[in-house]
């Protein structure tokens, strides 16, 4: 038999399958789609979440007595100029960034010279309740972060969305100095928080000067509102500035699943 004798009776085959089909499915009484099932957060697909705040003068806390952002137009296409042309004005702990050694400790590494090995790779994110404003040695232990590589506080500040808010909170949650040492004598690469301050505010810089004597570089005012409790991929890059004591930075995070 011809390969166009084949062809025509394959066509007449789906075409008489095709036809009874619709024939069946016109007789049957209409079903309603299937109600979409939600993911468990554990089995969803995985992707980068981007956990860095928006640098924005009208959104973004500055801690107090802080450098004050902002960002103008030099030039404008909107404007009829030929080029878009900006210029920013900042400090080095605006928004996410990171604090290297050299911002507390004398001869520390500055923040182009923080190794990159503990900015990326695996991150547990610890939930700590709205109530608690210390994160202290028993809060810490109340929570599973011994096997954590690098730890990620999530407080109250993600709650009540104050790394969205202009407003400046001096009772946002930190790090006492008692958990900085339990983390660093139990070897965690990097530290990480929802404000723009691991310390607690007006006092001595103890939490930075334990985490930063050890190398551990601090981030702070990660953007964590829509980040669950769990392990994570993480990768945060700081602007490579020379000499300089911290630096905006971008962060991403990234479900691991089992």
């Amino acid at each position: 038999m011809g390969n166009h004798m084949r062809t025509q009776k394959s066509r007449f085959y789906w075409t008489i399958v095709a036809a009874a089909a619709a024939s069946v499915m016109g007789c049957a009484p209409q079903q309603q789609a299937p109600a979409q099932v939600a993911i468990p957060d554990a089995l969803a697909p995985k992707r980068w979440v981007d956990v860095t705040a928006t640098l924005d003068p009208a959104t973004t806390p500055i801690y107090e007595g802080d450098a004050p952002m902002k960002f103008e137009f030099l030039k404008d296409l909107r404007k009829g100029d030929a080029v878009t042309l900006s210029k920013y004005s900042l400090g080095a702990h605006s928004g996410t960034h990171i604090d290297a050694p050299m911002h507390f400790v004398r001869d520390g590494a500055p923040i182009d010279r923080v190794p990159l090995e503990p900015l990326m790779g695996p991150a547990r994110v610890i939930d700590i309740p709205d109530a608690v404003q210390a994160i202290d040695a028993a809060e810490l232990n109340r929570h599973q972060w011994r096997d954590a590589q690098r730890v990620i506080f999530r407080t109250r500040s993600s709650v009540r969305g104050w790394m969205v808010s202009s407003n400046f909170h001096r009772d946002f949650a930190y790090i006492a100095p008692d958990a900085a040492q339990l983390l660093a004598d139990a070897g965690v690469q990097l530290v990480g928080i929802d404000y723009i301050s691991a310390e607690q505010f007006g006092a001595p810089p103890r939490t930075h000067r334990i985490l930063l004597g050890r190398g551990i570089p601090i981030v702070e005012g990660l953007s964590l509102e829509a980040v669950r409790a769990g392990d994570y991929d993480l990768i945060v890059l700081p602007i490579k500035i020379a000499e300089h004591e911290a630096a905006p930075a971008r962060a991403v995070l990234r479900k691991r699943i089992p």
